[in-house]
């Protein structure tokens, strides 16, 4: 499942488009993945460096309609970033190590910190649609790891230590900067799934008793695969929907979308502050 053998290539396919580009800078600092509906910031890049996924060799392409599927390079605040504006899933026959590899990719570009993002259904009672939520830990119930057939590596361990996923102090940032902006941000535990049909009552049940206070289909193969390469990581949920057990109400797709767009635009504004201090 390891796919060192696709991501150096569609590095060096990506850094000669940044040297033609002749973007400022010594290459992308951040990296940030965007979930469903989030993608607004890609457009708002300066110097900017679009290229479609069809266009990297050897990258998945996203085949879920909300997501753009195009890797974006350029200046926004003051810094280098990498965008994974759309990301690919599990739910979409994609294999654990295709999932995952943006994160890799954008890793071989030099980045040192990520920021995921994703659009996810709220389990806890008191955090509301439209929200947004600071992920504290994760529960990986995909069943899948990145990290299978991993080769030995000099100075990677083949066993990375998953004890403090999210970086303290990206997590203090954007707490700090949430209150600055006086935008609730509610911290919560994100558990993930293979997807793609959404949960039943009785799971939804026994997710919130196992401690999750919201869930979705992306996100965590990100970040297992992020904390092995050593990146310091923060992630970032637009809560889209509530799933109470015992007054759970139809959604659909669309839906989801919908209230994502909503949440984008408080996602936005917490990523311009916290962007220049990462």
């Amino acid at each position: 499942m390891y796919n060192n053998g696709k991501v150096h290539p569609a590095a060096e396919a990506v850094r000669k488009r940044l040297q033609a580009a002749e973007i400022p800078g010594d290459g992308p600092e951040i990296g940030i993945v965007l979930g469903t509906g989030l993608g607004s910031l890609a457009d708002a890049l300066e110097d900017a460096l679009y290229i479609p996924y069809a266009e990297i060799p050897g990258y998945p392409v996203s085949t879920v309609h909300s997501h753009a599927g195009r890797l974006c390079l350029g200046r926004y605040r003051g810094r280098n970033l990498v965008l994974q504006d759309g990301r690919c899933h599990l739910y979409e026959g994609y294999a654990p190590a295709d999932v995952v590899m943006g994160v890799r990719l954008m890793h071989s570009l030099g980045v040192e910190s990520l920021v995921v993002t994703n659009a996810a259904g709220s389990l806890n009672p008191l955090f509301p649609a439209g929200s947004l939520m600071l992920l504290s830990d994760q529960i990986n119930l995909t069943g899948q790891s990145p990290l299978v057939g991993l080769p030995d590596e000099p100075g990677r361990t083949r066993f990375p230590d998953m004890s403090r996923v999210f970086d303290s102090r990206l997590r203090e940032l954007a707490m700090r900067k949430a209150l600055q902006l006086k935008l609730r941000l509610e911290t919560g535990v994100y558990l993930g799934l293979a997807g793609p049909q959404l949960e039943t009552r009785a799971e939804t049940r026994m997710f919130r008793a196992w401690g999750a206070d919201a869930v979705g289909m992306s996100t965590v193969l990100e970040v297992i695969a992020a904390r092995h390469l050593g990146l310091r990581v923060l992630g970032l949920a637009a809560l889209c929907n509530q799933n109470l057990p015992d007054d759970m109400a139809e959604t659909s797709l669309e839906e989801i979308v919908a209230v994502a767009g909503q949440a984008a635009q408080k996602l936005r504004l917490l990523l311009d502050e916290i962007i220049p201090d990462i």
